[in-house]
């Protein structure tokens, strides 16, 4: 015989337990059942947080009363003026986004992931709450400005990552040189964005006044690198003492040089941290045969190899030739919806050389996989499909010949949550606050306003 217990009845335990496994509509609808009710799924409607803009961040600090900012675990905000409806930012004072950020980090201990993207470089106090993050893991930061007009300084950047103290994954996006650290670029072709005026970032405990890039080696909690858009040709990174273990790197290439300087500058990162990397993205071609040798490569270990669509096809060969010294077991390309026949074409010349090779060339090799991005522009006819679709055939038969594992597909597109491209933290938790959504209206608050932060 089944007995029926009233909602209001239940132990809080329970009510804490069932709010907790809600997704995030749902526990909106629930918490709108009573003042008790709401303050039960507060925990879980503010776990993942995500502010589109310095107007929204602003607001939210008018709105959300202190303690909620507690429950963030992850938050991904944004600090460029909210311009798409027409509306004047609140304030534009030089410190109103470093002033916002600073007092949104300050009330939010408990964050695990954060993604910061910056219109240029904010105030050297936002460094200061980064060192009581004891359960930050993620970061993120990005600058979503224009580089000449409103660069972010690699000193603020590698300050914050070496104040973390627990810091694992750290993603780098359009981070600007320093003069300070670079002199030899100012007035050089080809031009490369400089930083002035950030001497006054404070020494780091550790690292003292050294806070170039090449410096991230030195964080020793450090295992997942990833740098885009960034000058990576500071000479420092093949001489820095590295102290951190990383699994994972993903380097990018800087569109102020030309390909063969992004390849050295490349090579030379990875032949300082290769010895412990297990997963690496490449977007330049290798020409260093130094990596072609088990006994000698600077890559002993690695096992997983991503191409980006950015890499050049006609090198695929040359340099899956020149990594053989690897343990490589999977290699995944992406490539947009014009290129799969030539990455197709490239991949089968790379097969057809390892038959040449024999057993001991790239003998732990299991899978090839290739991920096709759709392209906006492209205008292709019915021609032209039927020939991509024919190279993935002949890739793939190939791949079943050879006894490799093989997927040609479309790639899966990231939820999108900042105002360009996908979230850093990577697709959205069941549980977010999206200030969006509200429009016009009062952000998902308690009955009752509390004090401004």
């Amino acid at each position: 015989m089944s007995s029926h217990c009233a909602w209001h009845t239940l132990p809080n335990e329970i009510k804490l337990a069932v709010a907790e496994n809600l997704d995030d509509s749902t526990a909106r609808a629930f918490s709108k059942v009573d003042l008790r009710t709401y303050k039960i799924c507060v925990s879980s409607t503010f776990r993942s947080v995500k502010l589109n803009s310095l107007d929204q961040l602003q607001r939210f600090l008018e709105n959300v009363p202190r303690p909620y900012c507690h429950h963030i675990q992850e938050l991904d905000l944004c600090t460029r003026p909210d311009e798409a409806n027409g509306q004047v930012t609140m304030s534009l004072h030089p410190r109103a986004a470093s002033d916002a950020v600073l007092s949104l980090l300050i009330a939010s201990p408990r964050l695990m992931k954060l993604a910061l993207r910056m219109a240029g470089s904010l105030d050297k106090s936002i460094i200061t709450p980064f060192a009581y993050m004891q359960e930050l893991r993620l970061l993120t930061l990005i600058n979503c400005g224009e580089e000449e007009h409103s660069p972010l300084s690699e000193r603020l950047v590698v300050s914050i990552a070496a104040t973390t103290p627990r810091l694992e994954e750290l993603s780098l996006d359009k981070i600007t040189r320093s003069k300070l650290h670079a002199p030899e670029l100012e007035g050089v072709y080809p031009y490369i964005p400089l930083v002035t005026g950030d001497g006054d970032i404070p020494d780091h405990p550790v690292l003292g006044s050294e806070l170039s890039l090449p410096s991230l080696l030195r964080v020793p909690t450090l295992k997942k690198l990833i740098i885009r858009d960034t000058h990576l040709g500071d000479r420092r990174w093949g001489t820095i003492p590295v102290a951190c273990r990383l699994e994972v790197l993903d380097l990018g290439s800087c569109y102020h040089e030309t390909e063969e300087t992004n390849a050295i500058c490349t090579e030379r990162i990875m032949a300082a941290v290769g010895p412990t990397v297990d997963e690496f993205s490449l977007t330049t071609s290798v020409s260093g045969t130094v990596f072609a040798t088990p006994n000698v490569t600077p890559l002993p270990r690695l096992r997983k190899l991503h191409i980006t669509p950015f890499f050049p096809v006609d090198s695929v060969v040359d340099t899956m030739s020149n990594l053989a010294g690897s343990p490589i077991e999977s290699l995944s390309m992406q490539c947009y919806e014009d290129d799969v026949v030539d990455v197709c074409s490239a991949l089968e010349d790379f097969l057809s050389l390892r038959v040449e090779r024999g057993p001991e060339f790239y003998d732990k090799l299991t899978r090839i996989d290739v991920s096709v991005a759709a392209n906006d522009h492209s205008t292709s006819d019915a021609e032209e499909q039927e020939e991509r679709i024919e190279a993935t055939k002949r890739l793939q038969e190939f791949c079943r010949d050879l006894q490799l594992a093989s997927v040609v597909g479309k790639a899966v597109p990231e939820t999108s949550s900042l105002v360009h491209g996908p979230s850093p933290l990577g697709p959205c938790r069941s549980s977010t606050i999206n200030i969006l959504e509200c429009g016009d209206k009062p952000l998902p608050l308690a009955p009752r306003r509390a004090s401004t932060l």
